[in-house]
């Protein structure tokens, strides 16, 4: 069923190639139990499962955060609009700040700190120091983990169709040509999806 009465989320994350969670009903937070109650979930975080009790309505950003000390992630508007909270559910990017802990159990949830291999940065990781892709670095690893996806999903075509499906990840320093130099650089040396 498709909804005909978007909410500025909605429209910002379809503009940017983000969702909540991959098929996850509407009306998901409605049937929610209060959220007084605690349960215990199990995460895959960065392969590694991370067992926790917490309340149901903890988000991802917050699991992530307060139970398990990945700082990466950082706490933007905590509305959705900025993307700083950007990470990747089953590969695909989302914001966790909208993202129910309890909702991920069963996927794989993968960080900024889960993109190095050891002491070996991921090719977007060093795009974006080798192009200084970065000022204050508050955004940095939203940024990243959206690039990152970006180029998996093959919207690399044009520095303006880069711009427009980075749209949902703000930047307040204004490092936007760095960045889109960053992912074309990683974009042209990136086989062709197949």
């Amino acid at each position: 069923m498709t909804d005909l009465n978007p909410t500025r989320r909605t429209v910002l994350c379809a503009v940017a190639g983000m969702s909540v969670l991959p098929d996850v009903p509407q009306n998901a937070l409605a049937q929610t139990p209060p959220s007084h109650t605690a349960l215990s979930v199990t995460l895959r975080i960065n392969g590694a499962d991370i067992a926790r009790p917490i309340e149901v309505r903890t988000t991802l950003l917050e699991f992530l955060r307060e139970q398990t000390a990945l700082t990466g992630t950082k706490k933007g508007c905590d509305q959705g609009s900025c993307g700083a909270c950007t990470v990747h559910i089953d590969g695909h990017r989302v914001v966790s700040c909208l993202t129910l802990a309890a909702r991920c159990q069963g996927h794989e949830v993968t960080t900024i700190e889960g993109l190095a291999q050891g002491d070996v940065l991921h090719p977007m990781q060093a795009a974006f120091v080798a192009h200084d892709g970065m000022q204050c670095g508050y955004c940095t690893p939203g940024q990243v983990m959206s690039a990152v996806a970006l180029v998996k999903e093959g919207h690399t075509g044009t520095d303006d169709e880069i711009r427009e499906w980075m749209s949902g990840n703000l930047c307040r320093c204004g490092a936007y040509p760095n960045i889109v130099a960053a992912i074309r650089d990683v974009a042209d040396h990136t086989p062709a999806r197949g």
